[in-house]
């Protein structure tokens, strides 16, 4: 039951892992020079905009810059295990509320979280290599997690989250290629959760630009790179036990008492390690379970723990078409290790 309580901790960070990572552009670029008419009228334009700082002299240089403010719209879809420990658990209720108490000896399986966002990230080219962006979003989180010791019970919590923050983003060319380094900072509040989960977000990208021959201002790119998520590891939360335990493990609600005190009754109060097993479920788990037994899912749990992403990095493909200075279309693919991800996005770029 307290398991669900960490769910929603968990849901939340699986929509922030992904919300930031839609802000890398290829940015600068040098021209060819066998579109010299192209390459001759960059060397020629007289740029007298503020930002980006230094974008005369990038221009002179035969430099394509990007238009140096923009406003990208995203929509991303992840799945990622998640993993759960120190866990803590309590009951609040009218009367003999119970504080939350570590349960350290409760063992999970494969915990699951799948998450959705849509954000929108307003950004402006500081300098020709360095860009600073903001993140406003609003997402889904659904997480599962299974608890298999002293019982097997599965809880599923379903939760909406709003997110802000804030990131860099560097690219520099490297002979026929390009890379960028983007960090983002999010802090991102589900409405189960006192305060905000914040999730760090860094990813490294390598790619190469391909201009169409007769349009030198449209462009197609393809990159592929890796990107690392780490979350702020405690959180902390209350939820009722409707909320927190699906329909399938109601139906089975008597089965799960039957193990639970079978668990119980064959822990050995003369082993030290029993013993304080016995002390730490007499404290919290009983009581929750004879709720559980009850059926009262009016039952609110409190629960603690850390929490992190089964694995931090994650490898990714992604491609971009540049129709004009104006507008692009990009879409990004999260294939390699435990995180699976899906970004699509659009952005519109126009002088300050």
């Amino acid at each position: 039951m307290k398991i669900s309580n960490t769910k929603f901790v968990l849901a939340l960070i699986g929509i922030l892992l992904f919300q930031f990572n839609a802000s890398g552009q290829y940015a600068t670029k040098k021209v060819k020079s066998k579109y010299h008419v192209y390459t001759d009228s960059l060397k020629n334009v007289k740029y007298d905009y503020i930002f980006p700082i230094w974008g005369q002299n990038a221009y002179k240089k035969g430099f394509d810059i990007p238009y140096p403010v923009g406003i990208m719209a995203n929509y991303m879809w992840l799945k990622q295990g998640i993993v759960i420990e120190n866990f803590e658990l309590g009951v609040q209720s009218d009367s003999n509320d119970i504080p939350l108490t570590p349960v350290d000896f409760i063992q999970f399986g494969d915990n699951l979280n799948t998450s959705y966002t849509v954000n929108v990230r307003p950004d402006i080219w500081v300098f020709p290599f360095l860009n600073v962006y903001g993140i406003f979003g609003y997402g889904n989180s659904t997480t599962e997690v299974n608890l298999t010791y002293p019982v097997d019970l599965k809880s599923v919590v379903e939760q909406n989250i709003t997110t802000y923050g804030f990131g860099v983003m560097t690219a520099f060319g490297i002979g026929p290629v390009w890379m960028s380094v983007d960090a983002n900072w999010t802090w991102n509040k589900p409405e189960l959760l006192d305060d905000p989960v914040k999730v760090n977000v860094l990813g490294l990208r390598l790619g190469h630009t391909f201009v169409f021959k007769h349009k030198p201002d449209r462009n197609f790119a393809l990159w592929i790179g890796g990107m690392r998520a780490k979350m702020g590891s405690y959180s902390q939360g209350a939820i009722k036990m409707a909320d927190a335990i699906p329909q399938e493990s109601w139906d089975r609600m008597d089965e799960i008492v039957d193990n639970y005190w079978a668990w119980y009754n064959g822990l050995d109060p003369d082993n030290p390690f029993d013993a304080r097993k016995i002390e730490k479920a007499d404290e919290v788990l009983t009581p929750i379970v004879d709720r559980l037994d009850a059926a009262d899912g009016e039952t609110t749990i409190l629960y603690g723990m850390d929490k992190q992403v089964k694995e931090m990095w994650n490898g990714v493909i992604g491609g971009q078409f540049q129709l004009n200075k104006h507008w692009m279309l990009r879409a990004e693919g999260g294939v390699i290790g435990d995180r699976k991800s899906v970004l699509v996005s659009a952005n519109y770029r126009f002088l300050l």
